[in-house]
């Protein structure tokens, strides 16, 4: 695609996301509009917040969870940068949040992963698991700024990723979680209520397998993009949704706890 037409595509989908409107996916006005391209335009925008004054803090991994890829027509994961705006760290594992400023919000219970140094490209499970100091249970707010969560992979790549926001509840240092992390990865069971209720109970493994697997994967990506640069020591990386993503609105409280990993429960109370 040519360079004008990607700098007009970052400038709208950017207002879009200034300004809380929706818009016709991107893929729906320009029938070559392609993976390299969505990433190409992301660049722009992640340009733009850099100039505003925003700092990159990590990057969120989306459709790791293969259960969704149907429902949503996405067949292969994607990435977005997080910034300090957009991720709370909270103190006492309860989070508040206002979702008047986002499109169609969803919920989703994710791991969260901080580096303590930078992986190298062709890192094991064991050895990324070396990278990392501490995990958390984190909520991340997703949005669609194409009505109808209709969308085509390459969309969701030039809008963040769907990335509205990260509250990431009580950090565990690896060295408090065992010595089986990475099979605890895999094999944890998580349970998602909202208002007390049920909703669903999800696993480490629907994440590509295990949470570490999808961050290994994100390494081999960004090892790929000419532009994009390798995870670093002091990121932040959220591994995608354990469950199904749920719509939430003003009054509900939502609460994630864990079965088979000694990570803190987490609940989130939402307003307008």
């Amino acid at each position: 695609m040519q360079k004008v037409h990607i700098k007009k595509i970052a400038e709208d989908l950017k207002e879009a996301q200034d300004n809380c409107v929706q818009l016709k996916p991107i893929t729906s006005r320009f029938l070559d509009f392609n993976i390299a391209d969505a990433y190409a335009a992301a660049e722009l925008i992640h340009e733009q917040r850099i100039d505003e004054g925003l700092v990159p803090v990590g990057r969120k991994i989306g459709f790791t969870n293969t259960n969704m890829w149907p429902i949503y027509g996405v067949f292969e994961p994607i990435w977005g940068y997080m910034y300090d705006t957009t991720v709370t760290q909270l103190a006492r594992g309860v989070a508040e949040c206002c979702i008047g400023d986002y499109c169609e919000p969803k919920i989703e219970p994710e791991i969260v992963l901080h580096f303590c140094s930078a992986p190298s490209i062709d890192a094991t499970p064991s050895e990324l698991l070396a990278c990392i100091d501490w995990i958390a249970l984190g909520f991340e707010v997703v949005q669609s700024h194409f009505p109808g969560w209709e969308f085509k992979a390459a969309d969701t790549i030039v809008d963040r990723g769907l990335h509205g926001e990260l509250f990431i509840g009580d950090q565990i240092a690896i060295n408090d979680l065992g010595h089986n992390i990475a099979e605890d990865l895999e094999q944890f069971e998580i349970t998602l209520l909202c208002n007390s209720t049920l909703c669903e109970v999800g696993r480490g493994s629907n994440v590509l397998g295990s949470p570490l697997l999808a961050v290994g994967h994100l390494v081999s990506v960004l090892s790929n993009q000419s532009r994009a640069i390798p995870i670093q020591a002091g990121e932040i990386v959220t591994t995608g949704t354990l469950t199904s993503a749920f719509p939430v609105s003003p009054g509900q409280e939502w609460s994630a706890s864990l079965n088979g990993m000694a990570l803190p429960k987490l609940s989130i109370r939402f307003k307008k």
